[in-house]
């Protein structure tokens, strides 16, 4: 889902990000940093972590509702071409009925839905629009819809080092805010070392903006060759690292900063050699998460959570399958807990 990137620490500059978990802030929105909470480092999270796969906004997959999913991240919708028109995948068209059905049917299954915007692949709509308006009006078109009052932003690639794209993108939200009740998510890359500084620089901007950001969800993937260790480690550091940075950079306490970060595994077999997530990784991811109190925790995908056909090769990363031995919907069950 992403490439690998430059790292550094946040700034002590940044301020604290208004609204960013803050179930237990009862400052105003320009306090200083390190002010706005009471609850302390000491407190005992809740086990309320919750489970939103990443599924596919145009086909159904039989394990799609695996694992009792909270949430829906519907993947993926970027620019149709070089217009700031929005469309599912590069293809399909955002009120298009077949989707729309779908869409009804993961809801009765008792989940909601939150519009993943961006991803790897095509152009994310903040770098195609002209203005923060237009932009806007492009993100409301889908979350109309879709029914959607979540959005997730994938930022990576292009659109993740490009600045006039991330203000663009950070004044758009901080709209449509002011004309809804919208919470949205960045899905940032990590390394076991944490954000990048491209993904800190993203997160400044949202701040700048008045941008409510509810979740930062890291992609814990796609290290790189010279990481051999265990991907389940891997995770955990990164979201360690991770959680470290949101709550110095917002001025959190130790539980909100939890609270305010969610992870996203690619499970099975990862698209760098030697990689490979496994469900024993999976179950120490979620004990983790439970025990830090994250917000959720994600995978990709669930298309992909089945054992590939007999004759597949799993040297490399499959669409369809995790590339490991398991049982169909074995690690959305195991993320869920």
């Amino acid at each position: 889902m992403r490439n690998t990137r430059r790292l550094l620490k946040p700034t002590a500059g940044l301020v604290c990000l208004a609204a960013l978990v803050c179930s237990g802030c009862s400052a105003s929105e320009d306090s200083p940093a390190g002010t706005a909470e009471s609850t302390t480092a000491s407190s005992a999270p809740e086990s309320t972590t919750a489970f939103a796969p990443y599924v596919s906004a145009t086909t159904a997959g039989d394990g799609d509702s695996s694992g009792t999913p909270s949430t829906y991240n519907l993947a993926f919708v970027v620019a149709d071409g070089g217009d700031c028109a929005p469309v599912w995948g590069g293809t399909t068209d955002i009120g298009d009925d077949a989707v729309a059905s779908r869409i009804a049917k993961l809801k009765s299954s008792g989940g909601a839905v939150r519009v993943s915007f961006g991803g790897a692949a095509g152009k994310e709509l903040a770098l195609t629009c002209d203005s923060a308006s237009e932009l806007a009006d492009a993100y409301a078109q889908v979350l109309d819809a879709t029914g959607a009052t979540e959005a997730d932003f994938d930022i990576e690639g292009d659109a993740l080092t490009d600045a006039a794209s991330v203000a663009r993108r950070s004044e758009a939200i901080a709209l449509l805010q002011k004309k809804r009740d919208l919470k949205a998510t960045f899905t940032l890359p990590v390394m076991p070392s944490g954000l990048d500084t491209d993904s800190v620089a993203l997160l400044e901007s949202a701040n700048d903006h008045d941008a409510r950001v509810s979740t930062v969800n890291i992609m814990a993937m796609n290290y790189g060759t010279s990481y051999t260790g265990d991907m389940g480690d891997y995770a955990i550091t990164s979201a360690t690292k991770a959680h470290a940075q949101i709550k110095k950079a917002f001025g959190l306490s130790d539980r909100n900063g939890w609270k305010g970060l969610a992870v996203t595994a690619m499970i099975g077999v990862n698209d760098v050699k030697g990689e490979t997530f496994t469900l024993a990784d999976a179950a120490q991811l979620r004990a983790y998460g439970e025990k830090k109190g994250v917000a959720w925790l994600s995978m990709w995908s669930s298309f992909r959570d089945q054992e590939c056909a007999k004759g597949t090769s799993t040297a490399k990363a499959q669409d369809t399958c995790s590339g490991v031995e398991q049982e169909a919907g074995a690690f959305a069950e195991t993320l869920s807990g």
